[in-house]
């Protein structure tokens, strides 16, 4: 599988999506010769093959659908699982907050099946690194599968290890981490980090907020932000606008921080005060 190229047509290598009546939707990777076979008929993807995107097509019963090229929020909500993912709504912020960017090199512990790390190698591109730590050897598995179907794991190096031992890396651009304990690891990432590098962890429960902040103190992280994001949508139709009945609301408490070196020299003091060095 190739990495998504966005063109105008639907070229054959192409993760694509169909979507249907009730939004009932499928995506694939377009291969010639091969068939999309779904309860409402089969399309040949040699049909499909060619066709501009947000072409409607037809099942060989008869069922419409628009052929799509799929959004990364699109490939995220289809991911298989067997963690909980982060949504977009949270992974687009932490992307934007932490400035990553294409030739970058960053680091998560906690890939899980994968969402963040197919965020992270989208974003720094063809010329960066996503460098990945995981625990469960299963886990790691299902995450390296998903970044196979979207053509992305060549940009990334998956690592195997209990995280308290420490990381290989140093001078990361950008650490995002993923687990259960965050607060008992943030000496080992400061290690990985460069010096201004970027820190996030999402987080479900106060208590833990509390928790990381105290350790993000101590091992001399700074600018530290909490914050959390609320997504409301709303019922499309001029005629009757008004918010939807469900939205997304918690899924975890956003902490960011820049590892700082904080001077001995007393004229710093104040500043240092100030984005929260010293008690």
């Amino acid at each position: 599988m190739k990495a998504m190229v966005y063109s105008s047509h639907a070229c054959d290598g192409d993760l694509a999506q169909l979507v249907g009546l009730t939004h009932k939707h499928f995506i694939f990777s377009l291969k010639a010769g091969s068939d999309l076979q779904t309860h409402r008929g089969v399309l040949k993807h040699d049909d499909l093959i060619g066709k501009p995107w947000g072409s409607q097509v037809f099942s060989h019963m008869g069922a419409p659908f628009f052929l799509l090229q799929p959004s990364l929020a699109d490939i995220l909500n289809d991911l298989p699982r067997t963690t909980q993912i982060l949504y977009p709504k949270d992974i687009g912020y932490i992307l934007i907050t932490m400035g990553i960017a294409p030739g970058q090199r960053v680091m998560e512990a906690g890939t899980g099946s994968g969402s963040m790390t197919i965020a992270l190698a989208t974003a720094v591109g063809a010329e960066g690194r996503v460098i990945s730590y995981e625990q469960k050897p299963d886990t790691q598995n299902l995450a390296r599968k998903n970044l196979e179907r979207v053509g992305l794991a060549s940009r990334v190096d998956f690592k195997l290890r209990d995280i308290l031992e420490g990381f290989d890396e140093t001078e990361a651009d950008a650490f995002f981490l993923d687990v259960q304990n965050p607060f008992d690891y943030i000496s080992q990432v400061r290690s990985a980090l460069k010096p201004g590098g970027y820190f996030c962890t999402l987080i479900p429960t106060f208590n833990q907020v509390e928790k990381i902040l105290h350790a993000l103190k101590k091992n001399n992280f700074a600018f530290v932000e909490v914050c959390e994001l609320l997504l409301r949508f709303y019922k499309a139709d001029p005629m009757r606008l008004r918010p939807t009945d469900r939205m997304v609301a918690h899924t975890g408490f956003l902490v960011f921080a820049r590892r700082i070196e904080p001077s001995t020299d007393p004229r710093g003091l104040e500043l240092a005060n100030e984005v929260g060095v010293n008690d």
